[in-house]
């Protein structure tokens, strides 16, 4: 028999509001609120989005034209940078706390997780100390106000093998089968720069670096578009691009191969808003 733990009213504090986002409720609902009006009507119904997770005073803007798209349960797959995961893990909070509003954890779906034996629990700490997921609540808090319904399932997801990426695909796929759920994909592109052990550049390409830059991530970002997985691999293994998120990138395009397997139907993949933290041009980084 499979006991299957879940740990109620635990809530997840938000540790970074104040510093990467605003603490203050009305300030931080009027920024994403000017930031959802600017990127204009959704372009259709989406089963899945890719969304930064950089401090929003970066990335706020860019954000918003994904989650235009946000319908209803919402599973949030973001890349772990506070602790050495080989597989994915799931929350034991019952609620995850934004300054604009809580969100409840889906615990039937986490329980069906728990219960596929693939799942770690994370440690509380390190859930608190993790921005990927975090960084997504708020947005999502603010699109669903009106939904009193809306739950989500954070999945903090580590450095994966290819057979662990397929497996937890395949798991995935029977939920993104399901049109009331949403996919929130947490990831940076490109980190550039000498603290990041990666500063590749061609002195005589005639384009400065952040152009580069631009272009090595379109390549990332076309490669997704083919919704191959092995073509992202291939193009990770090519590049070296410091992605965050490769790895819940991976597994939804797992996800979206067993469920085209299964239904005989392939999604389109879109990347609606491009933008840089920073424009580098020069070598003093």
């Amino acid at each position: 028999m499979w006991l299957i733990v879940t740990l109620e009213l635990l809530v997840n504090e938000k540790l970074i509001a104040g510093s990467w986002y605003s603490s203050n409720p009305k300030e931080l609902d009027r920024q994403i609120s000017r930031w959802l009006d600017a990127a204009g009507d959704r372009v259709g119904v989406a089963r899945a989005i890719v969304s930064p997770h950089a401090g929003y005073s970066y990335c706020g803007d860019t954000a918003a034209h994904a989650f235009k798209q946000i319908v209803d349960r919402v599973f949030v797959l973001g890349p772990s940078h506070v602790v050495c995961l080989n597989g994915c893990a799931i929350t034991t909070c019952s609620k995850y706390r934004t300054p604009i509003g809580d969100l409840h954890i889906d615990m039937e779906v986490n329980d069906e997780l728990r219960a596929t034996r693939q799942f770690d629990l994370m440690d509380r700490s390190d859930e608190e100390a993790e921005h990927s997921i975090e960084m997504q609540m708020p947005f999502i808090a603010k699109v669903m106000e009106n939904n009193s319904n809306v739950t989500v399932i954070p999945v903090l997801v580590g450095s994966l093998t290819s057979p662990k990426q397929q497996a937890y695909g395949k798991i995935f796929a029977n939920y993104l089968e399901n049109p009331r759920n949403l996919f929130v994909i947490s990831s940076d592109f490109c980190h550039w720069g000498n603290r990041f052990h990666f500063a590749p550049h061609n002195p005589n390409s005639g384009l400065p670096i952040y152009e580069q830059i631009t272009q090595l991530d379109r390549d990332g970002m076309d490669a997704i578009e083919t919704l191959n997985p092995q073509t992202f691999n291939d193009y990770l293994k090519r590049t070296q691009n410091t992605i965050c998120g490769r790895n819940p990138i991976t597994v939804l395009l797992q996800a979206a191969e067993h469920f085209r397997m299964m239904n005989n139907h392939t999604h389109e993949f879109r990347f609606l808003k491009y933008s840089q933290s920073n424009k580098v041009s020069g070598h003093s980084f």
